[in-house]
């Protein structure tokens, strides 16, 4: 039905006929000439339509905004005074000489030839319409160029592209399962995979040595801008290559990636810096490094302080006094640092005490807490921030978690708040996690329960595993996680070790993994990977505010899909055909108070 995309009709087809195919992307009347501008995939082109023809002229003027079209003509240089340079196909025309409306269109709910604020609600619902939009294609078919490159990067370099399934079992990676009710199995579940972790672990026990995947993943938890319940993974998985090495094959990947698609040079090698240097500079284990501010350790500062609100959490093992230097920000107004105390408490803290200084000396420094602090400890305190005139320092003082959570949201806040973002893309490895964290009581996983130990005995790990650094390590760019990997267990003595700390008997351990562990009796090489999360790259690399801009069909921010209306109630025949009973709010309550 066509030759030639509209986007691909340039001066190189010159005096040559071509078949197009598209939308009507706007329709202009001029002094008795018809004007359309013909939209596809790959652009924009300039059809003319002559009075001349008094048939075809009449088909043109029925025309409106989104008929589906077919035009043949001749492509002839545009006049002198006409020539659009903001299109690729701006210097040509095509003479229309056959047109053939193949369907017309209602009045839209949101224009296409223009941009318009519209909710997210009624885009998501006319997805298809949203698609249209020149921004939407753009950044979908950038997000295909990243795929097409990450998979010719992996190919060439020996990896081999397998399938692992979706009907699984469920699995204890944090976050819930989705779960799929079996209608062969009456009373049992498959759960939709949170990612193919283990597939992908049994994988390099069978021989394959490495593997990759661009895989969809599920998890059914709460929802951010960088978050769906459904999401797209390039899963990786390698034998026989230690963290540096794999490190090295994914910085290269990335180098790669960037300099070919944005034209952008990142860091040869990129820089690494520890977990526990990240959070103490920046409170986050992702640490946006284009916001020149950092948490400055005030603690030993304030210890005997008569201030219990400082003094307390400098003298708990277990909590810190940090402070935060902000450019400028002695312009804040009561209003703006009650509104930033707000915020925080999101966080856990209870408060946000500041000083702002105004002028030289100790006459002009402003802050409520001047009163409780020796003016020796003050001094020291603007001296180690490298605070200016002009600037204000917050602190936090609270649980170690509490002050670094708190901050460090604080930190990135200011810094988009304030416009302190420096350009650039600011690339790095976090390295030397925590292989446990405590929670409720017990020890969990940072990463999950496959992450090795770096240690090489059992005994070395049993002797205090709540300090125990892990073989992970997380790529991280502008303050968002690409990825994150580690190096796994290949000892099924090891394996059953690090379940035992986990609060995992025998018997639960065999139940839920017990093929994993028998893998790793019947020769299991040492192995380890990497996960990224695709939507996350191309939200970053296309400049999108969030992952739902670069997904062709994504759910909201409540995990519906307003174009399907899922999730849905079902027909009461399918529930009694796989055993299920819909229980209502009020006899839920009911049965969770027995």
């Amino acid at each position: 039905m066509r030759s030639h995309y509209c986007g691909h009709v340039t001066a190189d087809l010159l005096d040559k006929e071509v078949t197009l195919a598209g939308w009507v992307h706007r329709r202009r009347d001029h002094g008795g000439v018809i004007f359309i501008d013909l939209r596809d995939r790959e652009g924009i082109v300039q059809v003319v339509v002559a009075p001349e023809n008094a048939a075809l002229f009449a088909s043109a003027e029925s025309m409106r905004s989104e008929f589906v079209v077919q035009v043949t003509g001749m492509v002839r240089r545009r006049p002198q005074g006409t020539v659009n340079s903001n299109l690729r196909t701006g210097d040509i025309e095509v003479a229309a000489n056959s047109l053939t409306i193949l369907n017309r269109s209602q009045p839209l709910p949101f224009p296409i030839d223009e941009y318009h604020e519209v909710g997210e609600e009624t885009r998501l619902h006319y997805r298809y319409l949203d698609i249209r939009r020149p921004e939407m294609l753009e950044r979908l078919k950038f997000r295909s160029s990243i795929v097409r490159y990450m998979r010719r990067y992996l190919d060439e370099r020996g990896f081999i592209d397998v399938e692992t399934p979706f009907l699984t079992r469920a699995t204890p990676e944090g976050a819930r399962d989705y779960l799929v009710p079996s209608r062969v199995h009456p009373g049992s579940f498959y759960a939709l995979p949170q990612s193919p972790q283990q597939f992908k672990q049994l994988l390099m026990m069978s021989g394959l040595d490495r593997y990759y995947q661009i895989v969809r993943c599920f998890r059914d938890e709460d929802l951010r801008a960088d978050r769906q319940p459904e999401f797209t993974q390039l899963d990786i998985e390698t034998s026989f290559l230690n963290e540096n090495e794999i490190q090295a094959i994914m910085e290269e990947m990335m180098r790669g990636l960037f300099s070919s698609l944005l034209n952008v040079e990142l860091p040869t090698p990129f820089p690494r810096m520890t977990y526990a240097e990240a959070i103490n500079r920046y409170g986050s284990d992702k640490p946006d490094l284009r916001i020149p501010m950092e948490l400055v350790d005030v603690g030993d500062l304030l210890k005997d302080v008569e201030f219990k609100v400082f003094a307390d959490p400098a003298n708990d093992p277990h909590g810190r006094v940090a402070a935060l230097r902000v450019p400028e920000g002695a312009s804040l107004s009561r209003k703006e640092i009650d509104d930033y105390t707000k915020f925080v408490g999101q966080f856990g803290a209870r408060g946000l005490a500041y000083i702002k200084i105004n002028a030289e000396g100790k006459e002009g420094l402003q802050s409520p807490i001047l009163k409780f602090i020796p003016e020796k400890a003050i001094e020291e305190i603007v001296k180690r921030t490298k605070a200016n005139v002009g600037d204000v320092i917050f602190f936090g003082a609270d649980k170690a978690t509490v002050v670094n959570e708190s901050l460090g949201a604080l930190r990135n806040k200011m810094g988009h708040d304030r416009g302190l973002i420096q350009a650039g893309w600011r690339i790095l490895w976090v390295v030397d996690f925590p292989m446990f964290e405590k929670g409720e009581g017990r020890l969990s996983a940072c990463h999950h329960p496959f992450t090795a130990p770096q240690c090489d005995s059992i005994a070395e790990l049993m002797e205090a595993p709540e300090t125990m650094q892990a073989r992970a390590y997380d790529m991280v760019l502008n303050g968002s996680e690409l990825g994150g990997g580690s190096i796994r267990i290949h000892s099924s003595e090891m394996q059953k070790a690090v379940f035992g700390i986990l609060n995992i008997n025998a018997e639960e351990a065999e139940e839920k993994f017990g093929h994993l562990l028998t893998a790793m009796k019947l020769g299991c090489p040492p192995h380890g990977g990497i996960a990224f999360g695709l939507d996350r790259i191309a939200m970053l690399m296309t400049g999108a505010a969030s992952i739902r801009e670069v997904i062709a069909f994504p759910k909201t921010q409540t995990a519906t899909c307003p174009l399907m209306d899922a999730p849905a109630t079902v027909e009461p025949a399918q529930l009694i055909e796989l055993g299920i009973r819909v229980v209502a709010k009020k006899e839920e309550k009911l049965l969770n108070s027995y």
